[in-house]
């Protein structure tokens, strides 16, 4: 338990990390991406109101200062922005070019801008290294805008590509702070955990010389008086409460680091053998017992603890199905291992009873009274068994109002 606890901490703090780091992450390049997209349509709105030339000095008026606050005006910036304009008519034809402002465009590149300025719509976007504008005014002056954003894309990748790095390994890191210190993150819960699996222990030894006390003094008064009614219900008290201690033991056997012994064993002889014993319990009670086990499957596992959940799943179909009904046992192969069912028939069972089943000392108020005997802590150590075998319980009822409990081992 203490191990899934540790694993399940590590692994939330974790994705918790992750998700907060990878946020941050995509915020960063977000805001850097419109940052610099930014200040490209600051540029162009520049040349498109200056019929695509670069200003000599900066906009006089209040709305231009106004519109170019993240990139300022000076006397370098029309000699570092780099750009091309071309005109041409409404058949893709060029009327007019501007290159003197660029060194990578040459006037046998013209020809393919032209077209691309021509198939696309007016607005804006990027091709290759350059931002454009496109203004189509349907009077055949059509005017097409490439501003140099090769620095620009650069500046992006390089952000993304050092942004992704680090979170990678802020990341990594983080995973192994949380490795190193998960165990003084989840120290006061395993000291609890501990001290309560003492108690249990404790407890369960101090009881059983008493009850074994008791016990022994009662058959010797049945002796000395006879059988007596009253005697008889201090012997099935004393039983219970035998029982009860062995559960307990075992539960807090369970809660161990290493509570059971894997070894390869024949599951579908361990499985029909622990069943075909229970034939006449079952028959005594008034059930009937299918079993339908795979043949000549092996699983590797703990033998005494498995054969232990068949057991309490056919004691607990026994005492609480319905009367004359029959219990169905099944053992089947699953992908990862195997899965053991019972399907027996159940009254007043509601869907949120079924999940609660396994919940110790769960007994729900009609189906699952004292008259049977048992103390609701059964299908707690069902559970435990499965998770001890890296698997899961699980109850649903099904259309015919019967009650089925898988335990898939894996």
């Amino acid at each position: 338990m203490i191990k899934k606890l540790r694993k399940k901490f590590i692994h939330i703090a974790v994705l918790a990390v992750t998700a907060v780091l990878v946020l941050l992450c995509v915020i960063v390049n977000a805001a850097t991406y419109f940052s610099v997209d930014s200040q490209l349509n600051q540029t162009l709105d520049m040349l498109s109101q200056n019929e695509g030339r670069m200003p000599e000095k900066p906009p006089t008026s209040g709305m231009q200062r106004g519109a170019f606050p993240d990139k300022p005006f000076t006397k370098e910036t029309p000699f570092s922005t780099r750009f091309f304009v071309l005109f041409f008519d409404d058949e893709g034809q060029l009327v007019k070019s501007d290159l003197g402002h660029i060194a990578a465009v040459t006037e046998e590149d013209v020809s393919e801008y032209c077209a691309f300025a021509a198939e696309r719509g007016a607005g804006r976007g990027y091709t290759a290294n350059y931002k454009y504008e496109i203004l189509k005014d349907g009077e055949g002056k059509n005017r097409a805008i490439f501003l140099d954003c090769y620095k620009e894309r650069q500046f992006l990748y390089r952000v993304g590509i050092f942004s992704v790095i680090a979170t990678v390994v802020c990341i990594a890191l983080v995973t192994l702070i949380v490795i190193l210190l998960s165990g003084k993150a989840i120290d006061p819960l395993v000291k609890n955990a501990e001290r309560q699996k003492q108690f249990v222990t404790d407890a369960s030894h101090e009881l059983k010389t008493p009850i074994t006390v008791i016990a022994t003094s009662l058959k010797a008064l049945e002796i000395e008086t006879g059988q007596h009614k009253w005697i008889d219900k201090a012997k099935n008290q004393t039983e219970k409460l035998t029982e009860l201690v062995s559960a307990l033991v075992t539960l807090s056997r369970m809660d161990e680091s290493d509570p059971i012994h894997k070894l390869h064993f024949p599951v579908s002889d361990s499985v029909r053998e622990t069943a075909e014993s229970y034939l006449d319990f079952a028959g005594q009670n008034g059930h009937a017992l299918q079993i339908e086990i795979e043949p000549d499957l092996t699983y590797y596992g703990d033998e005494y603890t498995v054969r232990q959940l068949v057991s309490i799943l056919i004691d607990n179909a026994v005492k609480y199905a319905t009367a004359g009904g029959t219990i169905l046992l099944s053992l089947e192969k699953t992908k990862k291992g195997i899965a053991i069912s019972t399907v027996n028939g159940c009254t007043n069972i509601t869907p949120d009873d079924a999940n609660k089943l396994f919940d110790r000392f769960y007994r729900t108020d009609k189906s699952r009274n004292a008259d049977t005997g048992g103390f609701g802590i059964g299908l707690s150590i069902v559970r435990a068994v499965a998770e001890a075998h890296d698997g899961f319980v699980r109850a649903s009822l099904t259309e015919d109002d019967c009650l089925k409990i898988t335990a898939e081992l894996n």
